[in-house]
């Protein structure tokens, strides 16, 4: 995976930090890592620096002043990607609901098939989705048919946080009007390519919920993803 940068925000991941690190270094001796860390309590932070003296010129750190988003701190990390000319960028938790041996196959669909963007989807063979409870996985396969019910998106997992993309797409896109700030940003960064016409291709992954650690998930996530696709899709037909 050459060329290629892993950016994973973190927020009080003490538990899982040295262990991402370490599972995705193993997949390849090229790919580099990003941690945007929003000042965590638990001094996450803190570890990573320590694992920079063990992975000089791969892991990098960006620090933030406090818990800003999910949204933002992908968009810093994408900045930080595209002024340090990487030419394929990627999205990952740093809970291991990624596995990190799926890199490969996100970096293969776009290095040798062509696709633009690359996602690491959970729905496009049945679903594919471990220890969550029931409802929960209901309501995130229903989210992703109601977002392609309101937008027109042929995507199958809507709501995917494992993507890959090409530098050219996120130089592309105006990263400055990227609105939303929780999982609704995965939406929302998804149309936006879907509406200039990139090759997007999915991949089909196992997604396995955190075993360490607490979700980030709550109630205004999931209102600003349920009422954010309405309005989204609002403004790009009036702006036709």
């Amino acid at each position: 995976m050459k060329n290629a940068v892993v950016i994973i925000p973190t927020y009080n991941e003490i538990e899982n930090i040295e262990a991402i690190i370490k599972a995705v270094f193993s997949q390849s001796a090229f790919v580099n890592i990003l941690i945007v860390d929003d000042n965590s309590p638990d001094l996450t932070a803190l570890k990573v620096k320590e694992l920079q003296k063990e992975f000089p010129q791969r892991l990098f750190l960006e620090l933030r002043k406090e818990k800003s988003g999910l949204g933002t701190a992908y968009i810093h990390g994408f900045r930080w990607a595209l002024k340090n000319h990487y030419e394929f960028i990627f999205e990952m938790d740093a809970d291991f609901s990624h596995d990190p041996k799926d890199l490969i196959k996100l970096y293969q669909a776009c290095d040798e098939i062509g696709a633009d963007v690359a996602i690491g989807s959970r729905y496009i063979k049945g679903v594919n989705v471990v220890n969550w409870p029931m409802n929960r996985v209901l309501m995130s396969y229903l989210a992703s048919v109601y977002v392609r019910i309101i937008t027109g998106m042929r995507i199958k997992d809507t709501t995917a946080g494992f993507v890959c993309y090409r530098r050219n797409v996120l130089e592309t896109l105006d990263l400055n009007k990227i609105k939303f700030i929780g999982y609704a940003f995965q939406i929302e960064m998804k149309f936006k390519v879907y509406l200039k016409k990139f090759n997007i291709i999915e991949v089909p992954v196992i997604f396995t919920d955190r075993t360490k650690g607490e979700s980030k998930l709550s109630s205004g996530i999931i209102s600003e993803a349920i009422f954010g696709v309405i309005s989204m899709k609002l403004n790009s037909v009036f702006k036709k």
